[in-house]
């Protein structure tokens, strides 16, 4: 499995977690990663991605909230998810996205379930 996600559980309105990305067989210096979460009856909704040159975007609703890293010798991409609302819930898969385009491999993803 190339992508393998970590890191969801259940937490609490307003609290945090750390989502993680462990990549096998390609090198994310390379490509575009992303985080997405999966709308039903829509497909994927993106959330944030990492540019080859270290920048990235957000979606409206979580700038200021999330943050996506990366870290090039673990081959490694990170979601840091604080301020966690209800409508945060949802499973969220890592993804590539090549060149930038519409990513064509994600991984299984990991479940976020925000509650009291």
């Amino acid at each position: 499995v190339p992508l393998v996600e970590s890191g969801g559980g259940v937490v609490q309105p307003g609290g945090s977690l750390r989502l993680s990305c462990v990549v096998f067989g390609f090198n994310i210096s390379n490509e575009v990663m992303a985080w997405a979460r999966q709308v039903p009856g829509k497909g994927f909704e993106l959330v944030a991605s990492i540019y080859t040159n270290g920048s990235s975007d957000y979606a409206d609703y979580v700038k200021g909230r999330f943050a996506i890293s990366k870290d090039k010798a673990k081959n490694t991409v990170y979601l840091q998810m604080n301020s966690l609302l209800r409508d945060d819930a949802d499973v969220y898969h890592c993804m590539n996205r090549g060149n930038g385009g519409v990513a064509d491999l994600w991984g299984q993803g990991t479940q976020v379930t925000v509650s009291r």
